[in-house]
């Protein structure tokens, strides 16, 4: 834990935070694969950029410091619920990939850890949206269950109920979220960690 509470590394972990936390300012939906109020955002770059070079530990730090500062810019819609789970949802892309890549810091093993964080990112997204989120949405702002799987149903024909629609939709959702992260961190990582390496504190 030493290691990872060094002045070096808060300082990257307040950097990382805050351009994560801007990122989640900006969201957007994908409309062929699940309904528009699922909309991605790309906070979990930065993030899983700073936990390849600090470690899993960091990355939970940083995921955390990313919901707070989101909060104090723009509040929160969902009673915190959809916070939450957000954070969930990062912490399963990033601990993973970053506990693989940490082993043996190669090419193979950032792509085994980011396939890996996706496909745990993606099963946790079903079980947070079936139990938490769904259920959430439908008592607190009174969504009927059957407009949600409705919605869900005209992208994707499969949908009949809440499971289905959190197989057919939230999974791939989820996954496409981590291909981009995933693409755009490997794309800039070998840069940053290069820079990170002259920063002398």
């Amino acid at each position: 834990m030493k290691k990872v509470f060094t002045t070096k590394n808060l300082v990257l972990m307040a950097m990382f935070s805050a351009l994560a936390a801007v990122l989640m300012l900006w969201e957007f939906p994908i409309p062929f694969i699940a309904p528009n109020f699922y909309e991605i955002d790309l906070s979990e770059i930065p993030i899983l950029v700073g936990s390849f070079i600090m470690g899993p530990v960091s990355g939970v730090i940083m995921e955390a410091i990313k919901i707070i500062l989101k909060l104090l810019i723009k509040g929160t819609s969902t009673a915190y619920v959809g916070d939450f789970a957000n954070f969930c949802i990062g912490v399963c892309l990033v601990v993973p990939a970053s506990i693989i890549y940490q082993k043996h810091k190669t090419k193979k093993n950032a792509f085994i850890g980011m396939l890996a964080g996706t496909l745990f990112m993606a099963v946790a997204g079903v079980v947070l949206n079936y139990f938490v989120m769904i259920p959430f949405y439908v008592k607190a702002f009174g969504m009927p269950l059957e407009a949600i799987i409705g919605a869900g149903a005209k992208i994707q024909p499969l949908v009949t109920n809440k499971l289905s629609f959190t197989i057919v939709c939230v999974a791939p959702f989820n996954i496409v979220k981590g291909i981009i992260v995933s693409l755009v961190t490997a794309l800039i990582y070998k840069h940053i960690s290069a820079f990170v390496k002259t920063i002398k504190l």
